[in-house]
């Protein structure tokens, strides 16, 4: 129902930054709850951020707390994961995605995501 197409990904140092975009096309996006996933080889898709349609509710994974920041722009249909503080172990694909129910639904439930960009890769170098 919404097209995604993540930008931002690149080689960067541990302990520095990275800012994330997702350009959105479709009529759905702004009263949608987005999530950004990240998958490493050999590894599940794990949920990361998540932000609700108004942008007042936040979920982070423990291991990026404190270090991610998820935020959204409706007017321009983006949403953005500005990482800092990096680590070899974000080392990863992130995508972003759409959920179809509400916030408290799509909460670290991937299968609730129907709409996935194609991903941008993120590497840490130590």
């Amino acid at each position: 129902q919404v097209q995604l197409e993540e930008s931002g990904g690149g080689l960067v140092q541990a302990g520095g930054s990275l800012r994330l975009s997702c350009a959105a096309s479709g009529r759905t996006f702004s009263r949608s709850t987005m999530g950004w996933f990240r998958q490493a080889p050999g590894k599940e898709r794990e949920s990361v951020a998540t932000i609700s349609w108004t942008g007042e509710m936040t979920f982070y994974a423990d291991s990026v707390k404190g270090r991610f920041t998820i935020s959204r722009e409706n007017t321009r249909n983006m949403v953005h994961l500005q990482m800092n503080s990096l680590k070899p172990e974000d080392t990863a694909a992130y995508y972003c995605a759409v959920c179809g129910g509400i916030y408290y639904e799509c909460v670290s439930r991937k299968e609730n995501f129907g709409s996935w960009g194609l991903g941008t890769q993120v590497t840490v170098s130590s």
